[in-house]
């Protein structure tokens, strides 16, 4: 008698990591790790004309005060600085992430 076979099912993560990622040159991880930032919707915001209001300190905490509101609405920001770079004497604009 063949004895059962039971299959195990694990959930696949997304690849984290440098593998994931794109090689951009010679620029550090820490330079370059964006910082996000998240808002409620400012009442009466509509996303015609979406307006920021008040920031909380984590996702979670958007979502939960996000359900609460009736607007129901979370914004998140991520801010870059455009700056120019010299590679092989012509210049490059790249964006940069801001920090807080």
């Amino acid at each position: 008698m063949m004895e059962p076979v039971t299959a195990k099912v694990t959930e696949m993560e997304p690849a984290v990591g440098p593998a994931a990622e794109p090689r951009r040159g010679r620029r550090s991880r820490q330079q370059t790790e964006e910082i996000v930032r998240y808002f409620l919707a400012k009442e009466g915001s509509s996303t015609e004309k979406p307006e920021l209001g008040g920031e909380v300190a984590s996702e979670g905490e958007a979502l939960i005060k996000a359900f609460q509101s009736k607007n129901s609405v979370i914004y998140t920001l991520l801010a870059y600085k455009a700056e120019a770079e010299i590679q092989g004497g012509s210049p490059t604009l790249v964006k940069r992430p801001l920090r807080r």
